[in-house]
């Protein structure tokens, strides 16, 4: 059994069985789920699936050098790609967001920096059911304060929840869920 969420589609299911809820620790996937979170305000995290590949190649991997450094010009080209999506806000916050990285690199670790809101260890819900699951908590408000703080945009408690969600910081896997024993014990 899977968490409900994924449904039938073979992307989601993909997705579910081998990333979501998995320890993360590796700076340039953190980068890219952070962005991608982002990008998924207001919409379905499969939406943003669909587009994942496509960004990875107009953002060269999550480059995020090359992302700080685009031009208002290449941004506006950007927006006429049906490929991502096409809201002007997220498009140039992205690029915020990989100069606010830049930046918090130089500064800290960026795997330690991120880690530290969850005691640099996987928080581990036993959850029934989905309803079950916060949209935020406590963790998620000060990680989204700061990296607000730090001058990243898009990045409101829901979306740093459902970072630590994806990238295992948090744990929420239902307890039925087939990955939920996987990884209880893992990081």
């Amino acid at each position: 059994m899977r968490c409900s969420w994924c449904g039938d589609d073979p992307l989601y299911q993909q997705y579910h069985d081998h990333e979501w809820g998995v320890p993360c620790r590796d700076a340039q996937k953190l980068f890219e789920m952070l962005l991608l979170e982002g990008f998924q305000a207001g919409l379905s995290w499969i939406t943003v699936l669909r587009k994942r590949a496509h960004y990875r190649l107009i953002y060269r991997g999550f480059d995020a050098g090359f992302m700080a450094n685009q031009t208002d010009t290449e941004l506006q080209e950007l927006l006429q790609d049906a490929g991502i999506i096409r809201n002007r806000l997220k498009v140039y916050g992205a690029r915020r967001n990989a100069q606010a990285w830049l930046v918090l690199s130089e500064q800290h670790d960026p795997v330690e920096w991120l880690w530290q809101f969850v005691g640099g260890t996987p928080q581990i819900n036993h959850l029934a059911s989905l309803r079950d699951a916060p949209t935020s908590t406590l963790a998620a408000e000060a990680m989204s304060k700061a990296l607000k703080k730090a001058g990243f945009t898009f990045v409101g408690p829901t979306i740093c929840y459902a970072f630590m969600q994806a990238t295992g910081m948090v744990m929420d896997h239902v307890t039925e869920c087939f990955r939920y024993n996987a990884l209880r014990g893992a990081d």
